[in-house]
C-alpha cells in the first residue's frame, strides 16, 4: 500500500495535488500536512494586485458600513449555511446588499498585506453591490427562486467570467478578458452573485514543479488560516478553499484534474465535491486535461455543496464530455434532511486504519447505521499519468485560447514558455519545469489512446475489485490520497471534515463511488456530517 501511496502522491504533486501530501504519505499516513516549523516561500505578496484599485469601487459603501452593524451580522453569518442566510433574508433581518458588504469587509480585513493576510482573492466584481441591490428589489416581487439566489460565489481564477480577466494565476493572462464560462452563465441564471476570483496554484499546479501549492505570480502565496505559514493550503484550488474556510465568501467554485478540489477542501476543514467528469461543463475553463478536468463546489457544509452543484448544472452540448449524459439533476439538496447511511456498505482501506481520525470517522459511520468492511487495497499502478497531462494540455490549451480566450497574444504552451523566460524572477520564480516537460513530450494518436485506456482500466480496477468483492457502495479514503485513481476512473468523490491532527491541521474523510453517484455521495456525506460535526472555523479569523 505504501508503494501505491507514493506512486499516487507523485502524480498528485505534479498534477495539481498538494506538495505536503506527496512528502508525508510516502512515509506516514498519520500526519500528511502538519509542519512543526514555519514554511519558507520565495514570494509571499503579489506584485500585481493594487489595493487602492481593488477597493476603489466599494470605498463609499464600506465606509458607511458601520462596525456595530458588522458585529451584529457576524453573530449570525459566520459559519452560516445558505438556508440559514436565506431565512434571515426572508425574515427581513438582512439584505443581499448587506450580505455582500459583510464579505467585502472581511476580505479587506483579512486578505492582503497584514499579519493575518491569506492572499486568497485575486479580483472582485466591481458591480456586485449594484447587482445585490437589484436582487433585493427582485425579492419584493415574490415567487420561487433557487436557493443560490443572491448568494455571493467566488470563482477560481481559471474559470472565465466577464467581471475580470481570467489569469490562471499567470502574468501572461493579465489581459485575458472573456465572456462567462458555461457554469457561470448557469449560476447567474439561478440568481447567484459573482463575488470575484480566487487565487490558485498557478496554471492549476501544472506549471512549476518544485513550488508550493497556493502560489501564483498574479496572486502571491495563499496561506492556510488554520496554520498561516505552517500548514500547506493544498492545491490547486487553494484560494477557493482558504476564502471559504476563513469566511471571506460563503461558497466557492474550484476545479480538479487530480486532487485539486479534494486536497484544499480537506486541508481547510471544508466539503469539496469532485463530480463525475462531464456532469458539469468545462467550457470556458483554462484546462490541463480534457480527459480529466472538472469544476466542482467547495463549501462549509454538505447542503451548501448540493445547492451550489445544482446551480451549476446544465447540458453544454459544446463539451464532448457531456455526450451520453442525460439531462442533469437540478436539485441535489431537497432530500438531504432525510439523509442516511443506514444499511449502506463502505470499504475502509486497512493501511489507513493507522490514522486515528480515519478510525474515528469509520466509527461515526457505524454509529449512524452503516456497515464498514476493511479490505486490502489493490496493487495497481498509474503508468504514464504525467504523460496524459502533458499530451492533453499541449492540445487543450491552444483550443481554449481559440474558443474561449481573450486577446492574449498567446496560442500555445511554447509561446508561454518563451514569455516567462523574458522575466523569470517575476513571472516564474520557481521555474516552469512542467511546462518545459509538455514541450518535450509527444505521442502518436494510437499511443495516446492506449495511455488513456490503461489508466482508465487501472483506476477502475482499484475501486471495482473491492466494491464487487465486498458489495460496497463506496470506498473511504483520506484527503486526496486516492484522487489519482478516482480521476482516471472518472469516479466522483466528496471530502468532509473529519477533525484535526495533533498539530492542529485539518483532515477530510473522502468517499468515492461509481459514476453519476453525486446524489448518493451528498446524502452519505450529509449523514456523516450530522453524526460527526467536525468542521471548526479557524480561531484567528472569527473577529
Amino acid at each position: 500500500m505504501k508503494k501505491l501511496i507514493l506512486l499516487l502522491s507523485l502524480a498528485l504533486f505534479i498534477a495539481c495535488g498538494d506538495k505536503e501530501t506527496e512528502k508525508d504519505t510516502s512515509e506516514n499516513t498519520k500526519d500528511t500536512v502538519a509542519q512543526p516549523e514555519e514554511l519558507e516561500y520565495k514570494v509571499l505578496d503579489s506584485e500585481f494586485i493594487l489595493l487602492d484599485s481593488l477597493w476603489a469601487p466599494f470605498e463609499q459603501e464600506l465606509a458607511a458600513f458601520a462596525d456595530d452593524r458588522y458585529s451584529e451580522l457576524k453573530e449570525n453569518l459566520l459559519e452560516a449555511d445558505i438556508p440559514a442566510i436565506q431565512e434571515q433574508i426572508k425574515n427581513g433581518e438582512l439584505s443581499y446588499e448587506e450580505l455582500v458588504l459583510f464579505y467585502l469587509h472581511r476580505i479587506k480585513k483579512y486578505d492582503r498585506e497584514n499579519e493575518l493576510s491569506l492572499n486568497s482573492v485575486i479580483s472582485l466584481n466591481k458591480d456586485i453591490l449594484k447587482e445585490a441591490r437589484e436582487k433585493d428589489e427582485a425579492l419584493k416581487n415574490g415567487g420561487d427562486r433557487h436557493p443560490i439566489f443572491g448568494i455571493p460565489v467566488l470563482l477560481k481564477d481559471n474559470i472565465n467570467s466577464e467581471i475580470a480577466s481570467t489569469t490562471a494565476g499567470s502574468v501572461a493572462l493579465r489581459n485575458n478578458e472573456t465572456e462567462d464560462a458555461y457554469i457561470v452563465e448557469q449560476l447567474k441564471k439561478n440568481g447567484a452573485l459573482i463575488l470575484g476570483k480566487a487565487n490558485l496554484s498557478e496554471w492549476a499546479y501544472f506549471f512549476c514543479g518544485d513550488c508550493p501549492s497556493g502560489y501564483s505570480a498574479i496572486g502571491g502565496q495563499t496561506l492556510n488560516p488554520y496554520g498561516r505559514k505552517i500548514f500547506d493550503t493544498g492545491g490547486s484550488s487553494s484560494g477557493s478553499a482558504v476564502a471559504v474556510a476563513a469566511n471571506l465568501a460563503p461558497v466557492s467554485i474550484g476545479s480538479e484534474t487530480s486532487g485539486s478540489i479534494l486536497s484544499p477542501s480537506s486541508q481547510n476543514s471544508l466539503v469539496g465535491l469532485k463530480p463525475t467528469i462531464g456532469l458539469l461543463s468545462r467550457g470556458g475553463i483554462v484546462p490541463i486535461s480534457g480527459t480529466l478536468d472538472t469544476p466542482g463546489p467547495i463549501t462549509k457544509s454538505v447542503v451548501d455543496n448540493a445547492i451550489l452543484l445544482s446551480a451549476m448544472t446544465g447540458k453544454d452540448d459544446t463539451d464532448p464530455a457531456s455526450e451520453g449524459f442525460a439531462a442533469p439533476v437540478q436539485d441535489y439538496y431537497s432530500d438531504l434532511k432525510n439523509a442516511s447511511v443506514a444499511g449502506k456498505r463502505f470499504g475502509a482501506i486497512k493501511e489507513l486504519m493507522e490514522d486515528t481520525l480515519y478510525v474515528r470517522a469509520v466509527e461515526d459511520l457505524r454509529k449512524a447505521g452503516a456497515e464498514v468492511v476493511e479490505f486490502e487495497a489493490e496493487e495497481v499502478e498509474l503508468p504514464n499519468f504525467v504523460r496524459l497531462l502533458n499530451l492533453d494540455m499541449k492540445n487543450d490549451l491552444p483550443e481554449y485560447f481559440d474558443k474561449y480566450g481573450g486577446n492574449t497574444g498567446f496560442s500555445s504552451v511554447e509561446d508561454l514558455v518563451k514569455f516567462n523566460i523574458e522575466d523569470s524572477t517575476l513571472r516564474m520564480p520557481y521555474g516552469q519545469a512542467l511546462f518545459e516537460g509538455i514541450l518535450q513530450d509527444s505521442a502518436s494518436a494510437e499511443d495516446f489512446a492506449a495511455i488513456k485506456d490503461t489508466l482508465n482500466r487501472n483506476g477502475k480496477q482499484f475501486f471495482d475489485v473491492p466494491m464487487k468483492q465486498h458489495d460496497l457502495d463506496a470506498v473511504l479514503s483520506i484527503n486526496n490520497y486516492h484522487a489519482g485513481f478516482a480521476a482516471v476512473a472518472k469516479y466522483p468523490a466528496i471530502t468532509v471534515p473529519m477533525g484535526f491532527n495533533e498539530e492542529g491541521a485539518p483532515k477530510g474523510l473522502t468517499m468515492i463511488t461509481t459514476p453519476n453517484g453525486e446524489q448518493n455521495l451528498l446524502s452519505w456525506a450529509a449523514a456523516y456530517e450530522k453524526q460527526s460535526k467536525r468542521r471548526e472555523a479557524p480561531e484567528k479569523y472569527t473577529d
